[in-house]
């Protein structure tokens, strides 16, 4: 029985595809419409009459696609021309926006004559000029800060109470160039603490000081621009973001405009070696540094001969910061002025450039 069923699953198995054929045949033939007058044989397409209509169509293939293929050559070259001008037109507008820049910067410059030294990279331009003026002599040192990283201040041998000379902190930290910052006053114990408020890396080192005896704080805010004036509170500083700075005494120009120097500091003492930060109006800074032989007031420069000098030269805002004794500008691991104390003096704070 097993026998004869595995015979018939055979037969069945053998037998299907031509069963399958026939129904085909009978669907494929019932499709195709008889036309009992039609008496014209079908005429049967050669191989050759199909090779050859193959051929054209292939011709013309070959023909459209080397057409597309040059329609395409010519629309990449119109792409890559207009590309091209686009781009020459972007980079002489923006030769052209800053051509004011470079024309300003240019004539800020050229006041202050030919820089004796200079460092530049991608933090930082510095140029130093000498000035010889009838009555003093000193530095100009041109800042222009490119990035965060250019500039510093710093605490003496970084530590409230510690004091260290701006060469000390110089080679400390490895930077291009320093110049003495804040005042400072001393205990008993010979400790030397900033002078009132004192602001770094956006923090009050030790809290908020308000204006007196005309103090004036005097630094950068976190947009690296120069801050400075007399502040009654805490909130009053906030408003401008302060990211570093020390306080000194007094204003010395104010948008350009001379501002009232206490009498105090008219005549005592009336010349000194000086140390003044200020800025240009497109937020470049210049430290001017003055040279004094001593501290009898004898020699060095007087405020108003140095808010006579800023004016000349184009500046903003100027404030003075920390002078006599402690006035020192470094550039290049040598100190530039002739310090008024016959040595350097330690000091509790001091901005520091880098490169």
């Amino acid at each position: 029985m097993t026998t004869i069923q595995g015979i018939n699953r055979v037969f069945l198995l053998a037998c299907a595809p031509f069963v399958g054929m026939l129904i085909w045949l009978l669907f494929v033939t019932a499709s195709i419409p008889i036309h009992p007058w039609s008496t014209a044989p079908a005429v049967p397409v050669s191989f050759q009459q199909e090779s050859s209509a193959l051929d054209s169509l292939l011709t013309k293939a070959t023909m459209d696609a080397a057409q597309t293929k040059t329609i395409i050559q010519k629309y990449f070259e119109l792409y890559e021309k207009s590309t091209a001008e686009v781009t020459a037109a972007l980079q002489s507008a923006t030769a052209q926006v800053a051509k004011p820049g470079i024309i300003y910067d240019a004539r800020i410059t050229a006041k202050l004559g030919s820089p004796i030294r200079q460092a530049s990279s991608g933090n930082i331009d510095l140029k130093l000029f000498a000035l010889s003026e009838n009555n003093y002599k000193g530095y100009a040192l041109k800042v222009n800060l490119k990035s965060d990283k250019a500039i510093k201040l710093v605490l003496g041998k970084d530590k409230m109470g510690s004091s260290e000379t701006t060469l000390e902190a110089v080679s400390r930290y490895g930077a291009i160039a320093g110049v003495n910052a804040g005042g400072f006053a001393d205990d008993s114990k010979g400790k030397r603490y900033p002078l009132d408020t004192t602001v770094m890396n956006g923090k009050y080192l030790n809290g908020f000081f308000p204006t007196k005896n005309d103090t004036i704080f005097i630094g950068l805010n976190k947009d690296r621009q120069l801050i400075g004036g007399k502040f009654s509170s805490q909130a009053d500083l906030d408003k401008l973001n302060p990211l570093m700075g020390s306080t000194f005494v007094p204003t010395l120009l104010k948008n350009g405009a001379k501002a009232t120097i206490p009498y105090q500091w008219q005549s005592s003492p009336a010349r000194a070696a000086r140390t003044v930060m200020a800025n240009y109006k497109n937020d470049q800074l210049l430290f001017i540094v003055t040279d004094g032989y001593d501290e009898s007031g004898n020699s060095g420069a007087t405020l108003a001969e140095l808010q006579d000098k800023m004016q000349q030269l184009g500046i903003v805002d100027a404030y003075n910061l920390d002078g006599g004794g402690s006035t020192t500008l470094v550039m290049g691991g040598s100190v530039i002025n002739r310090p008024s104390d016959g040595k350097l003096r330690p000091l509790a704070t001091n901005f520091l450039f880098f490169k």
